[in-house]
């Protein structure tokens, strides 16, 4: 089996203003496809892939319950497709209330993107997701940009100490584009990562050190889609170094147990 743990979807009518945004985030990065749900799947599935984990980011609060709706509504079409993380805003006027119905519905985690939602992970004012996600839900992290200490892993690693019941995931191998020191502040942390948009930037010789620093009973394999697409990530993936367990735990074994599906 394969899981893609990180993908990205949009509802259709938005798609395209959202891949457009993505892009001039990242500095008119070329978005390989067009972020909706139907280009995932046929792409994904043509690939290999057997089940993807599929969330969106709340930029402002007024998103939060549209987007945690599409997410619901999404993993009801492809109930053996889909995996939806809900989504959070720390200025979201009941942080608790919500968390429960991402719970009722159906949702396996949240996402959590602090360079997009432009606040510091470490700070207070974003505790009470932390509060109400610890020993229930996970919460899967952008982490890392050198350009800024929005979502820095030294910024991640302080959530960790002060939430030891909180399951995190750290997105893009601990701190994209800071990959080593990301690495180097969460190797055998306890903490999960998965290796989404990591795999184009270094050898794979590198890449299998850095998961094996962190642990391959950790790391999950991922696309960021719309970012990049399954079929050049697993070729990417197949030339890493790795063990036949390490490969299949990465690739599904992982998220199977952190999320409790089969």
């Amino acid at each position: 089996m394969i899981i893609d743990a990180h993908a990205h979807i949009f509802p259709d009518k938005i798609a395209q203003k959202a891949t457009d945004g993505i892009s001039a985030f990242y500095g008119g990065l070329k978005i390989g496809y067009d972020g909706t749900l139907g280009a995932l799947i046929e792409e994904g599935t043509a690939a290999g892939v057997d089940r993807f984990i599929v969330q969106s980011v709340a930029t402002v609060p007024s998103q939060v319950r549209a987007i945690n709706d599409f997410i619901s509504e999404s993993v009801r079409k492809y109930p053996d497709k889909l995996i939806g993380f809900g989504a959070l805003h720390p200025d979201f006027d009941d942080i608790a209330g919500e968390t429960e119905r991402i719970i009722s519905l159906g949702l396996k985690g949240i996402k959590i993107h602090g360079d997009f939602q432009q606040f510091f992970v470490d700070d207070e004012f974003a505790y009470p997701i932390y509060e109400a996600a610890e020993g229930r839900l996970p919460i899967l992290f952008h982490v890392g940009d050198e350009r800024y200490d929005f979502s820095s892993p030294e910024r991640l690693l302080r959530v960790v100490k002060r939430f030891p019941g909180l399951t995190v995931i750290a997105a893009h191998l601990a701190g994209w584009s800071m990959w080593d020191k990301g690495v180097e502040l969460f190797e055998h942390s306890g903490v999960y990562a998965d290796c989404s948009s990591s795999l184009y930037a270094m050898s794979p010789e590198h890449a299998a050190e850095l998961i094996r620093r962190i642990g391959a009973d950790r790391v999950m394999w991922g696309t960021d889609y719309p970012m990049w697409g399954a079929a050049k990530e697993l070729e990417r993936f197949d030339k890493l170094p790795l063990s036949d367990r390490e490969k299949q735990m990465i690739l599904s074994g992982n998220a199977l147990r952190l999320l409790g599906e089969s």
